[in-house]
């Protein structure tokens, strides 16, 4: 067996992180889950979190980025795969499957715990400001591809899904009421058939 480059360990460890962070925030939360206990479900000390990403926000982050593409590119096969203005409503306003919402509410929780250090938020708002631009410019192909008028901007359509999602997912998280509906009907008032 080769030995790896310490680029290639570098990289490795890289990847070790972010997958056992990916898998310490679904089970424990955010604002519950340690340094201590994603690197040691990594295999490594904490020492490599905070070389490899600053501490857990910078992992978050990180996460979140590795994700971006992935994210995007199901969302574009989705409403691809759309034909009318009901089919793209159920995409958008679908129920997530359990890991998607669980990742809703560890997002609610850094933004929440993120809000009053100024540097994170910077980047965490960079972050979805990027993710949203790219959300923008996918949906307004789909609106026209349908012939949908919608009755605010598109980017502003996008901030109500995200936060009505978090809120929803939240909702579910505490009292585990589905509330995948709600989303669905108030896209449908948001977008007309011209």
């Amino acid at each position: 067996m080769a030995r790896l480059t310490r680029v290639e360990q570098q990289a490795r460890t890289h990847e070790h992180l972010l997958r056992a962070g990916r898998q310490v925030f679904l089970r424990k939360g955010f604002l519950a889950a340690s340094v201590e206990e994603i690197a040691a479900e990594a295999g490594y000390t904490r020492g490599a979190v905070y070389k490899h990403f600053g501490g857990k926000e910078g992992l978050w982050l990180a996460i979140v980025e590795a994700d971006a593409g992935t994210h995007l590119d199901g969302l574009r096969q989705a409403l691809g795969r759309t034909g009318d203005r009901d089919e793209l409503i159920a995409t958008l306003g679908g129920a997530a499957h359990e890991e998607a919402a669980k990742w809703t509410a560890v997002t609610a929780e850094v933004l929440a715990a993120t809000a009053q250090q100024p540097q994170i938020a910077a980047q965490v708002a960079a972050l979805q400001q990027r993710h949203d631009a790219q959300v923008v410019t996918l949906l307004a192909e789909h609106f026209e591809r349908l012939g949908l008028d919608p009755v605010l901007p598109v980017d502003q359509i996008v901030v109500v899904i995200g936060a009505l999602g978090i809120g929803l997912a939240l909702r579910q998280a505490v009292l585990r009421e589905p509330a995948a509906d709600v989303l669905a009907q108030v896209l449908g008032t948001m977008l007309r058939s011209t």
